[in-house]
C-alpha cells in the first residue's frame, strides 16, 4: 500500500485537483495539522457541545459561545490559510475547496464554518449593493481575524419544502429590512454575518415569496441584532456551534431582488453541496487510512489482518470507491467554478452543474457513511470506543448525508432538473468520450423511461435511477482520470 496516497489528503488533491501546481502552503498546512491541529481537534471533540454564555457580567445579553482558546487558534488558522480570501484573490473557488478537503481529512466538522462563510461571502460579493460590499466584504477577506459567515435557512418544519417551512417574515424599514422569526438548526451560531431566507411581507407563502437577506450580528448602534436561544446537543460534529437563532426585528439587507430570491438561495445551497462532497470524500479517505493502519498492526491467525484475503479485497474495493468519489466531487467543483458567476436565467451548462452537484452530494455522502461504518467494523469492538477514533468518523459522516439536503432531497431535485431542464442530455454528452456508445445509449433510455412515467411512479423510481446514474457518472469520470496505482 502506498502510504503517501491513502494517508495524505494532499496526495489525493495532487491527483484530482491538478491546479495545485507548486503551491507549498498546502503541504505546510497539512504538516501543521499533524503536529498541532490533530490534538486540538481531538480535544474539541472530546469536550462536547460548547457553552453558551447568554449574559455578560453586567447582565446584558452577549450570547458568547465559549470554546477553549486552542479551538479559536485552530479555526483562525484556516481563515489565515485562505479559505475565503484566496477565492477572491485568485478569482476561483477551487483554492477554497482544496483547503476544505484538507481540513475535512482531519476535522470534517471544522470545514462547516469555512463552508458557510464562503457561502456568505460569495452572494454578498455577487448580489450585494456596492455599499454593502464595501462595508462588509473586506472584514470577511482579512487574513487575520476574518469575520465569519453563516447560512440560515432551516426552521422547525425542516428544509425540504422551504416555501412552506420558512415562517420568518421580512418587512421593509427605511433603507433596510426587519426580519422576525426563528431559525431552528443554525450552523455557526455567533457568526458576524449570516445570509437568511425569509418570506417578504405581503408576498405569496411559497417559494416565489422567499428572498435572501444579509443579517449582521450587531446593529448599527452596537447592540446584538440576533440572539442565540440555545446550542444543540447533537450527534455528529462538535467543531461547529449549531443553535437556535431568534430574529426580532433584526436589521437586514436584501441581496439581489425579491423576485429572484429562491434562485439566490439555491445558489448558496449549491456552494455548500459541493463543499459537502469534498468533506465526504476526505472523511472516507480518513476512514480508509485508519482502517489500513489498524489492519497492519492487528494480528490474527498468525498475520496482520490486512493480509487476510477478505479484508484485503474490501480494502481494495474501498480504495477504488474512493477514487470514483474523488473524481465525481472534483468534477462538480470544476463545473461550479465555470458557472458560479452566472445569474438567472442560467445557461445549459449551469443546469448540467446542478445535476452533477446533486449526484455528487448524494453519492459521496452515502459512500462516506458506509466507509465510516466499515472502518468501525474493521476495528471490531474497539471501534466503538472514543479513543480509537472510528466512532467519531461515523458520527461526522451521518451529518454529511443530511446537511444541505438529504439523499432523498438530492434525488427529487435531480429528477426535477432532468425533467424540466433535460440536464441529463448534456451530462451524457459530457460523458460520451469516457464511455462506450452502447453504455451511453442504455443510460439515456433508462432515464427517459423513468421520466415518461406518471408523476407518482416517477418519484417512486427515483432512488434506483439516481443511484445507477451516480455510479455510472462516478465510474466513468474515474476511468477517464486514470489515477496512479495505489496498491502494490
Amino acid at each position: 500500500m502506498k502510504d503517501d496516497v491513502i494517508r495524505s489528503p494532499l496526495a489525493i488533491l495532487k491527483q484530482y485537483a491538478e491546479e495545485i501546481g507548486d503551491d507549498h502552503s498546502l503541504a505546510e498546512y497539512e504538516a501543521w495539522w499533524r503536529s498541532e491541529g490533530v490534538q486540538i481537534s481531538e480535544a474539541t471533540d472530546s469536550a462536547g457541545t460548547p457553552w453558551l454564555r447568554m449574559f455578560d457580567r453586567k447582565g446584558e445579553r452577549s450570547d458568547e459561545i465559549l470554546f477553549a482558546p486552542d479551538y479559536w487558534r485552530m479555526l483562525k488558522r484556516g481563515y489565515a490559510e485562505g479559505v475565503l480570501w484566496r477565492a477572491f484573490e485568485q478569482d476561483s473557488l477551487l483554492p477554497a475547496y482544496r483547503l476544505l478537503y484538507l481540513v475535512s481529512f482531519f476535522d470534517p466538522g471544522l470545514a462547516c464554518p469555512y463552508t458557510v462563510s464562503l457561502s456568505t461571502a460569495v452572494p454578498l460579493a455577487k448580489y450585494g449593493e456596492a455599499n454593502l460590499r464595501n462595508r462588509f466584504l473586506p472584514n470577511m477577506l482579512r487574513r487575520n481575524d476574518a469575520w465569519q459567515g453563516a447560512t440560515w435557512m432551516t426552521e422547525i418544519k425542516g428544509g425540504s419544502d422551504l416555501g412552506a417551512a420558512v415562517e420568518t417574515v421580512a418587512r421593509p424599514h427605511k433603507n433596510a429590512w426587519l426580519l422576525t422569526g426563528n431559525k431552528y438548526f443554525a450552523s455557526n451560531a455567533g457568526a458576524e454575518l449570516a445570509v437568511v431566507a425569509a418570506h417578504v411581507e405581503g408576498e405569496p407563502r411559497n417559494l416565489r415569496g422567499l428572498a435572501l437577506f444579509l443579517v449582521p450580528r450587531d446593529r448599527d448602534n452596537g447592540e446584538r441584532n440576533y440572539f442565540v436561544r440555545r446550542l444543540k446537543n447533537k450527534i455528529a460534529t462538535r467543531s461547529v456551534p449549531t443553535g437556535e437563532i431568534e430574529l426580532r426585528d433584526s436589521e437586514a439587507y436584501l441581496l439581489g431582488t425579491k423576485e429572484l430570491g429562491i434562485y439566490l438561495i439555491l445558489e448558496v445551497l449549491n456552494l455548500s453541496r459541493v463543499a459537502n462532497s469534498m468533506g465526504s470524500v476526505a472523511l472516507a479517505q480518513r476512514a480508509i487510512a485508519d482502517a489500513v493502519a489498524y489492519s497492519e498492526s492487528r494480528v490474527a491467525f498468525g498475520k496482520p489482518i490486512g493480509e487476510l484475503p477478505l479484508l484485503r479485497q474490501q480494502i481494495e474495493e474501498r480504495i477504488s470507491g474512493l477514487h470514483a468519489a474523488a473524481a465525481l466531487a472534483w468534477e462538480a467543483a470544476r463545473l461550479l467554478n465555470k458557472v458560479w458567476k452566472e445569474r438567472p436565467p442560467y445557461s445549459e451548462r449551469y443546469h448540467l452543474f446542478r445535476l452533477l452537484a446533486h449526484l455528487a452530494k448524494y453519492w459521496t455522502a452515502e459512500f462516506a457513511v458506509q466507509t465510516a461504518k466499515w472502518n468501525m467494523e474493521v476495528h471490531g469492538g474497539l471501534g466503538t470506543l472514543q479513543e480509537f477514533g472510528a466512532e467519531r468518523w461515523l458520527r461526522e459522516a451521518m451529518i454529511l448525508a443530511i446537511w444541505e439536503g438529504t439523499s432523498h432531497r438530492q434525488m427529487l431535485d435531480g429528477l426535477e432538473v432532468m425533467e424540466r431542464k433535460q440536464s441529463h442530455r448534456p451530462l451524457l454528452e459530457y460523458l460520451a468520450p469516457m464511455e462506450t456508445a452502447s453504455a451511453i445509449e442504455r443510460m439515456r433510455a433508462r432515464i427517459e423511461q423513468i421520466l415518461a412515467l406518471p408523476s407518482l411512479e416517477r418519484q417512486a423510481g427515483a432512488e434506483a435511477l439516481f443511484r445507477e446514474l451516480a455510479t455510472f457518472t462516478a465510474e466513468a469520470l474515474a476511468r477517464n482520470h486514470r489515477p496512479a496505482a495505489v496498491c502494490s
